[in-house]
């Protein structure tokens, strides 16, 4: 949709458009009051629950692997005890709190977004879903949100804790404290705080009356010239909201800059001790009155510079390092010459969405997992130690996944795909149209790493098939011992690069799987694969499951290895004939 040009066409478009706009925002609010109250419930019950059902747990656990890690010296293992405790105690408040605040929240503005989304062009029956839209679907979410949090104060907490207490410095080192800077440091996070708190709280209340009224000139042009965030319908909830509330989000930037400057001043005790001196201390109090007013006259847009000094505070500080620190802090271009808003939001956004790698990945378990189950590979037993979380059960908590993506980075690497193929082979994931994600930071940079390295590795088929191996097997080493599933190279060297890369990717599944919605996801393939492997076995048990993996391991590896030998013996007919037989009998055998 075009935005009108010229102050009378954008103000007669204005005028249109409001008794519209209001329509749809009385009819959400009307929904948002309506399911507030039940949502709110909800998730104020369930997050509340898991919060105090595991808080005895959470208080122990966490001590005990403090206690036994071996990344810790005895002192910071002391002070770690202690200050987690105190976080412990607080957490219940904290986190029940946070659960209505964070149910009232959701229950109020989904129910307004979706009425307003679903008015969207391409849709049908516009009127049905304006009522509709956000009351069935917002309370199903709220479960998933409960069951999500379930995940991580059960699955992804125990995960991390479990590695805290069982990893340590392989070459026998430790983190300590060196006691002898802890009273300069405490002694400067003091001053930092005193310092920082009065002068930054008096420099955000200076500014505010400036950030109000140019929030206030920016949003009410936008609105009269139907540009910005009210140009998509979804968006035009937040700009009205923005609106009406931007006093109060002017005080909320004030509260924050308040509250930030504790966090900022109080860096000052990490800085004395890094650093080792309690002068540099001092300095960088100093210097983090500057950073605050620089930092915000480029988000105000304001005349760049401070009237505060900014003196150095690390030693080993060099001229590039203060250039390009002066930079992040100092205006871009981008913002001294700022593009026209229309021709930004015209553009097309290509962004895929922030989980297209996780459904994609879980596409591919349950494709992977059935073509197993098939062959074999996968038994009764492995899907119910992955249920119960045994050691026992990563083939398929771990190593399906772990698989799936190697699939997924060897297609790349093939396609000389500048990102990662997904399962359709249509959609990609590069670094230019990645979502803005933590996730993507995380996740996404190093599984392009690792499909360059794949990619320079130029490996064989038979070096791919004992790489997957590797990726599946490895979490189970008495099957990975007696399974003849790709032979290893005859390089020490590239098998130790196959190594290498397989307990990466195994590292990055294991640390995407304490992803919130990644073990509800997962759940779901492997009741899939249940059901696939039920139908395939009639409801055999799981010692018929075991040794029917025993004859198809070793069928399969027969047809693997009889490719190989076809492959060297392209020309001769009467062998070709005599392995296709041979591969036959093995498939049914399987």
């Amino acid at each position: 949709m075009e935005p009108p040009r010229g102050f009378l066409a954008s103000l007669w478009s204005f005028i249109c458009f409001l008794p519209y706009f209001i329509g749809l925002l009385i009819l959400g609010f009307i929904k948002g009051i309506i399911f507030c109250p039940p949502i709110c419930l909800i998730m104020t019950i369930g997050n509340s629950a898991l919060i105090l059902g595991l808080w005895p747990v959470h208080f122990l656990w966490t001590n005990y692997c403090i206690v036994r890690s071996k990344q810790f010296g005895p002192v910071l293992k002391f002070v770690l005890c202690l200050f987690i405790s105190v976080l412990l105690i607080l957490w219940p408040s904290i986190g029940i709190v946070g659960s209505i605040i964070g149910g009232a929240a959701y229950g109020f503005l989904a129910p307004m977004f979706a009425t307003f989304k679903a008015v969207d062009e391409g849709k049908t029956d516009k009127f049905y879903h304006c009522i509709y839209d956000g009351t069935s679907d917002t309370v199903k979410q709220s479960f998933t949100f409960v069951r999500d949090f379930m995940d991580i104060c059960y699955h992804s907490y125990f995960s991390v804790t479990d590695d805290l207490r069982s990893q340590g410095h392989q070459d026998g080192k430790y983190f300590e404290i060196r006691l002898l800077y802890l009273p300069g440091a405490i002694l400067a996070g003091v001053l930092g705080f005193l310092v920082d708190l009065p002068v930054i709280s008096l420099v955000a209340l200076c500014k505010s009356p400036y950030m109000l009224f140019k929030g206030w000139h920016r949003l009410f042009q936008d609105c009269i010239g139907r540009e910005g965030p009210f140009l998509d319908t979804i968006c035009v909830p937040f700009a009205g909201l923005a609106i009406l509330l931007w006093p109060l989000a002017v005080v909320g930037a004030v509260l924050g800059s308040i509250a930030s400057s504790i966090f900022l001043g109080a860096y000052a005790a990490v800085v004395v001790y890094q650093e080792s001196s309690l002068w540099f201390g001092l300095r960088y109090i100093v210097a983090s009155l500057s950073v605050y007013d620089e930092y915000s006259n480029d988000v105000l847009d304001m005349p760049e510079g401070s009237c505060f000094p900014r003196p150095e505070y690390r030693k080993n500080s060099v001229q590039s390092e203060t250039a390009s620190r002066a930079t992040s802090f100092s205006r871009p271009n981008s913002f001294r010459n700022p593009p026209a808003r229309t021709e930004s939001i015209k553009a097309p956004m290509v962004e895929l969405k922030s989980l297209e790698l996780f459904e994609s990945l879980f596409k591919e378990c349950r494709r992977h997992g059935e073509m197993m189950v098939s062959e074999g590979l996968i038994t009764l037993q492995d899907i119910e130690h992955a249920k119960s979380d045994k050691d026992s059960g990563r083939v398929i908590s771990i190593g399906l996944p772990a698989y799936s993506l190697l699939q997924t980075l060897l297609r790349s690497a093939k396609a000389n795909s500048a990102g990662l193929l997904l399962n359709d082979n249509v959609s990609e994931i590069t670094s230019t149209n990645r979502p803005k994600d933590a996730f993507f930071d995380w996740f996404l940079n190093p599984l392009l790493i690792i499909k360059d390295q794949i990619k320079a590795e130029n490996l064989s088929e038979d070096e791919e098939d004992y790489l997957g191996k590797l990726v599946l097997l490895c979490g189970d080493p008495e099957r990975m011992k007696n399974s003849n599933i790709g032979s290893a190279p005859e390089s020490e060297r590239k098998k130790a690069e196959l190594d290498a890369l397989a307990r990466r990717l195994r590292g990055i599944t294991k640390s995407m799987s304490r992803y919130p919605t990644f073990r509800r996801r997962f759940d779901d393939s492997i009741k899939s694969i249940s059901e696939y492997l039920a139908k395939k076995n009639g409801g055999s048990n799981s010692n018929n499951g075991q040794r029917t993996f025993q004859r198809s391991t070793s069928a399969l590896s027969r047809i693997i290895s009889q490719k190989s030998f076809n492959k060297s013996r392209t020309g001769n007919t009467g062998s070709n004939q005599v392995s296709q037989t041979v591969i036959e009998r093995d498939v049914e055998i399987v």
